[in-house]
């Protein structure tokens, strides 16, 4: 029903700044809740920011608060993480994820839509 595209990613040098984005094509008029997570080579997928619809509410992971920032603008139909202050353990193929229920989960089970991620390499 929604295919999602994520872009932005690369390799940056650690202190640096990346913004990500998540482009929303299909059945895009559902209130769906946008979130962010992330994965190492080897680790389990994390949980790294969620949004509402309306944009009014999110949520981080400790690890990037502060440092991170997720936004919308849901006329562009396109989510973004916003990184600053990026460090090496920010490495990994980040992945955003649609959930149709509207809430900011942080559980991956909980999102009905995935994009097919993009590398975020952060080099010290």
């Amino acid at each position: 029903q929604v295919q999602l595209v994520e872009s932005g990613g690369g390799l940056v040098q650690a202190g640096n700044s990346l913004r990500l984005s998540c482009a929303l094509s299909g059945r895009t008029f559902n209130y769906y809740a946008m979130g962010w997570f992330r994965q190492a080579p080897g680790k389990e997928r994390e949980f790294v920011a969620a949004i509402n619809w309306s944009g009014l509410s999110t949520n981080y992971a400790d690890s990037v608060k502060g440092r991170f920032s997720i936004s919308r603008d849901n006329a562009k139909n396109t989510v973004y993480l916003q990184m600053n202050s990026l460090k090496p353990e920010d490495t990994a193929v980040y992945y955003c994820a649609a959930n149709s229920l509207n809430i900011l989960s942080r559980r991956s089970n909980n999102y009905d839509y995935w994009g097919q991620g993009t590398q975020v390499t952060v080099s010290s």
